[in-house]
């Protein structure tokens, strides 16, 4: 049956759900997806990425908001971190239930939601940038700004059901980078604005976002989809949580995205505080790191298909050390050139990062799935159910990680003027990384035997091989 057929149908229960629900739904159908699921993922993808991307450029607002707060604000660097942290931490809450919102309101549905949801902490941010407002009041408005990271574990879970596994990472990997986006280009909107209207206009960057909100949810309302099918099992979120792999990956995610999210937080600031640049010379230089970061996570899921997510993830963390170790050195040097190239670097490292992480989680059920003695499609649900699940608490999880960061800035700043402290423990926590990549996805298994040894030949290169390698 075409997808237009199966539009407004009847659900299971019987009930007319409209023609914007599609109650029949079955990518891994060769024939259905190349007569008509394609170009309706197609369609359902861009207008997904849309949303996210002004989801992300709202959740880290406040980046961007604080470059206009010089002096008459009354706010210290160490307060102005802690200012950005807000909406890192409510946006990871929020990644939970977004994902769950799905399957209950249906994606289209929820994807015009959660983009009108958007325009409360932009007017609220309209009302209250100004100075002689309290800190508080700034802080209660930053946390609202966090809708935005919510943004993204719907948009992944939507774009997730629609997508055949066999074209998944490719999918997942436009809508991730599509949405990341949006930190640079609020970055260059906050940059337009302070070089030709000055610093003391922060309202022009939220007029600016109000009409595209609309326009976003317009559209979403217009040519996205629901999709019958698609159900909440909390069976599954439950076993998700008992899967230990699932709080590996959230490690590792927290080193890759939670890295992302909280240096595109922090970059201006450290730049403003560490280096002394104008607001000006600050936006000049944050949005750099953000989009190359952005648009290099489909390459790292790319990478990840050819080589393995696991391998891809390991030698991308020794990358993040020694790119880390630069911006020590600079640090202690004050050297902004190699500050700058060392800090860029890690903003691409954590884009690759990003798109090999998230590519190992269905390959690490799907593994498991062939490790109980599954095969064929029964593998594959196994694999689909719980990696679905595992992908919203690790996204939220990982995200945590921008929270850790900002906080590890607000104290290196408030303690030692410096943001030299903060990166040592960075480059500690990307050690850890490592040690646990190698330990549980690459290391042999203990008892395999060498090529050398009697009946090795017999046992299989398979029996050889790292489990998870290929993930």
């Amino acid at each position: 049956m075409t997808t237009e057929a199966a539009a407004g149908t009847r659900s299971s229960s019987g009930k007319r759900r409209g023609k914007r629900w599609i109650e029949q739904w079955d990518p891994e159908d060769e024939t259905f997806w190349a007569e008509s699921g394609e170009r309706v993922a197609r369609r359902n993808l861009a207008f997904s990425v849309l949303s996210e991307h002004i989801g992300f450029s709202i959740w880290t607002l406040w980046s961007v908001m604080v470059l206009f707060m010089g002096p008459e604000y009354g706010i210290d660097p160490a307060a102005k971190f802690f200012l950005v942290a807000v909406p890192t931490v409510v946006g990871a809450v929020l990644r939970v239930p977004y994902t769950f919102a799905v399957a209950i309101f249906g994606g289209r549905n929820w994807t015009v939601v959660s983009a009108l949801l958007l325009l409360v902490p932009t007017a609220a941010a309209a009302w209250v940038m100004e100075p002689g407002t309290s800190y508080n009041t700034f802080l209660l408005v930053a946390a609202l700004a966090g809708v935005g990271g919510g943004n993204f574990a719907s948009s992944m879970t939507n774009i997730n059901s629609f997508y055949p596994l066999r074209k998944k990472g490719w999918a997942l990997g436009l809508n991730a980078g599509g949405g990341n986006i949006g930190v640079p280009v609020i970055q260059l909107l906050g940059l337009l604005v302070i070089g030709t209207a000055g610093a003391t206009q922060p309202r022009i960057v939220l007029a600016v976002y109000v009409p595209l909100i609309v326009i976003a949810a317009v559209l979403a309302a217009l040519f996205m989809d629901n999709l019958g099918p698609v159900t909440n099992d909390t069976g599954a979120a439950k076993d998700a949580v008992r899967q230990k792999h699932t709080w590996v990956m959230s490690l590792l995610y927290i080193g890759t995205f939670g890295s992302f999210i909280g240096y595109s937080f922090a970059f201006g600031l450290v730049l403003q505080s560490q280096f002394a640049r104008t607001p000006l010379q600050a936006a000049s230089l944050t949005f750099i790191g953000p989009l190359l970061g952005s648009l290099i996570r489909p390459v790292g899921g790319r990478l990840a298909d050819r080589f393995g997510g696991a391998r891809i993830t390991l030698w991308n963390f020794v990358a993040m050390g020694a790119a880390t170790g630069v911006v020590i050195y600079a640090s202690v040097q004050k050297s902004l050139p190699v500050f700058l190239v060392g800090f860029i670097s890690l903003f691409v490292l954590t884009g690759l990062g990003n798109g090999s992480t998230y590519k190992m989680i269905p390959g690490i059920f799907q593994a498991q799935a062939v490790r109980q003695g599954l095969a064929g499609e029964a593998a594959a649900a196994y694999g689909r159910r719980l990696s679905g699940a595992a992908m919203g608490l690790i996204g939220a999880v990982g995200a945590l990680g921008g929270l850790g960061i900002n906080l590890a800035f607000r104290q290196a700043f408030q303690t030692t003027g410096s943001g030299t402290p903060a990166f040592v423990s960075f480059l500690a926590f990307y050690a850890v990384c490592c040690a646990v990549t190698w330990a549980v996805y690459l290391r042999r298994p203990a008892g395999a035997r060498s090529a050398a040894e009697p009946g090795a030949a017999e046992a299989g290169e398979e029996a050889r091989r790292p489990v998870y390698a290929e993930v």
